[in-house]
């Protein structure tokens, strides 16, 4: 696998976008859902398909947590992106700080590069790739997966609209990965390997060639973790995928509200010390595991 090519995308996690512009004439609309809904020409029925998922994630969110944030969502066209992100590479959905979800309409060069090379591969996952990743045309893409993300990406417009503080940057990303995990087994099982395979095939090739592997490390060094070394970034963002499938599979959906419920109770920050006694005490041992054990974890 080409992991620097492949894993770059990932930094994107850590930029909170800006558009270019705000008038969004040029594009087409969609005016069935209870959010605004923007897409490029000749990119109609996949404008309705991603809607659609985001409208039924946005709508469990909101029964899950009882807060509705402010959603525009926009699909594009490779021409088109340009022109409403400064995000360089088309094709990783992302947040941006006008309540703006985007995304990309068409597969594209770069979901196909998280491909491994398949003949390197056992046989058991690269039937499973071959299974879960291929797409109407016969090619092997990660476009599933990314698909998915547009989800992650829609629970952090409700933890930064609701000012929620969410004590550490981990723990943020771990809390949307958490709600697509959940939104994921409760509403579209059917996808669940489309989210996951890809975790447990880059989990599993180890941490040889990282720089940085620690909850420390990511936490004080976030920025330049995303910058400079993205394949290590993205290493951290399959940990917290990972670590969400263990979370749900231990407590449930429910778990996402008692700790958005436990979220609002703390305004200030709190030591390590006190945020793992937080964590155990008020939210749950899976999620205080996840800090208590992550640098012991098998799966790193």
């Amino acid at each position: 696998m080409k992991t620097t090519i492949i894993l770059s995308l990932f930094a994107a996690f850590l930029l909170v976008q800006s558009a270019r512009a705000q008038d969004f004439s040029r594009l087409k609309t969609i005016e069935d859902y209870n959010f605004k809904v923007y897409y490029s020409a000749g990119c109609e029925e996949r404008a309705k398909l991603i809607s659609n998922r985001v409208y039924k994630a946005r709508n469990y969110f909101e029964k899950l947590l009882d807060f509705t944030p402010s959603v525009n969502l926009l699909i594009l066209s490779e021409d088109d992106w340009p022109e409403y992100t400064k995000f360089p590479v088309y094709g990783m959905p992302h947040y941006n700080g006008d309540s703006i979800l985007i995304v990309a309409a068409n597969d594209n060069p770069f979901w196909k590069s998280f491909v491994p090379p398949l003949e390197q591969l056992p046989d058991e996952l690269r039937q499973q790739i071959q299974a879960v990743y291929r797409t109407n045309t016969g090619e092997i893409s990660m476009q599933a997966f990314f698909d998915l993300l547009a989800i992650h990406e829609l629970g952090h417009a409700f933890h930064f609209q609701a000012n929620l503080i969410m004590q550490r940057k981990w723990l943020a990303e771990l809390y949307v990965n958490s709600l697509l995990h959940a939104y994921i087994a409760e509403i579209e099982p059917e996808s669940l390997p489309k989210l996951t395979l890809i975790a447990k095939m880059v989990l599993g090739a180890g941490t040889k060639g990282l720089t940085f592997t620690s909850l420390e490390d990511i936490e004080n060094r976030y920025n330049e973790i995303g910058q400079k070394y993205p394949n290590n970034y993205g290493w951290y963002q399959f940990r917290w995928h990972n670590a969400a499938e263990k979370i749900y599979n231990t407590n449930g959906a429910q778990i996402n509200r008692i700790w958005w419920d436990a979220l609002k109770t703390r305004n200030e920050k709190l030591s390590d010390t006190e945020l793992l006694l937080f964590l155990e005490s008020e939210i749950g041992k899976s999620l205080a595991d996840v800090m208590r054990n992550w640098d012991n974890d098998t799966v790193k």
